[in-house]
C-alpha cells in the first residue's frame, strides 16, 4: 500500500500500535513461557491465535494464560529487563509524533506489566491491555477484569479518536495479526507490520 500524495505526518492526530512484535521485538507471553518450561505449548497457542486459526481470541489468550500457573511474578520484571527491546526505529518514531503533537495508543492484548512501563519509558499518552492476576507473589493462571481482543482494540482506537474530537483521517493504525485488523480497519490509515498471512 501507498500513502497518497499530499498527506503529511504533521497533519495526523493519532498513531495506534500493537505492542507485541510491533513496537517490541517479542511476544511477551512467549518469554513468559519458555521461563515456564511452557515455551513450545504457549507459542503454538499464540501462533495458531495470531493467523486467525483459533476464531475465540479471548479463549486463546485464556488458555496460554493458564500455563503461566504458579509462576513467580518476578518473572515479568526479568523479561522486561533481559528479553524486551525496542523495535529498530520505534524511539523515532515516537519522537517525530511529539514533535508534531500526534498523540499516542498502545493497544495490546498482552499485559499491563509491560505496557505501563512502556507508557512511562516512551511517554505514551493511551494503553489498554491485560491484567495478570497475581497473588502472593505468583500469577495464579487468571486475568483480572475484561480481556483485551480485537473489538476492545477497536473500541478503545474509537473512544480516543472521539475523545481527541478528530477524523479517522487524521489517525494511523500499526498492527501485526488477526486480533489488530479491527482497529486497523477503522483507522484512517493502516499498516501491516511483520504481519501474519491473515
Amino acid at each position: 500500500a501507498w500513502m497518497e500524495s499530499g498527506r503529511r505526518f504533521a497533519g495526523l492526530r493519532l498513531l495506534a500500535m500493537d505492542m507485541d512484535s510491533t513496537l517490541i521485538n517479542i511476544e511477551c507471553i512467549d518469554e513468559l513461557g519458555a521461563l515456564a518450561g511452557k515455551g513450545a505449548e504457549i507459542g503454538a497457542i499464540t501462533e495458531a491465535a495470531m493467523r486467525g486459526e483459533i476464531a475465540d481470541y479471548k479463549e486463546s489468550l485464556r488458555r496460554r494464560v493458564a500455563l503461566l500457573a504458579g509462576m513467580e511474578a518476578s518473572a515479568l520484571e526479568k523479561v522486561y529487563r533481559e528479553k524486551l527491546r525496542l523495535t529498530p526505529g520505534a524511539e523515532a518514531l515516537l519522537a517525530a509524533c511529539k514533535k508534531h503533537g500526534v498523540k499516542t495508543l498502545l493497544v495490546s492484548g498482552g499485559f499491563t506489566f509491560f505496557t505501563e512501563r512502556l507508557r512511562v519509558r516512551l511517554g505514551l499518552d493511551y494503553t489498554i491491555s491485560n491484567t495478570l492476576e497475581i497473588q502472593d507473589g505468583r500469577l495464579t493462571g487468571r486475568l483480572v477484569g475484561e480481556i483485551v481482543d480485537a473489538d476492545a482494540k477497536a473500541r478503545k482506537f474509537g473512544a480516543v479518536l472521539k475523545e481527541l474530537k478528530i477524523d479517522k483521517q487524521r489517525s494511523v493504525a500499526i498492527g501485526d495479526g488477526a486480533n489488530d485488523l479491527k482497529m486497523m480497519a477503522a483507522a484512517g490509515f493502516s499498516v501491516a507490520f511483520h504481519a501474519k498471512p491473515l
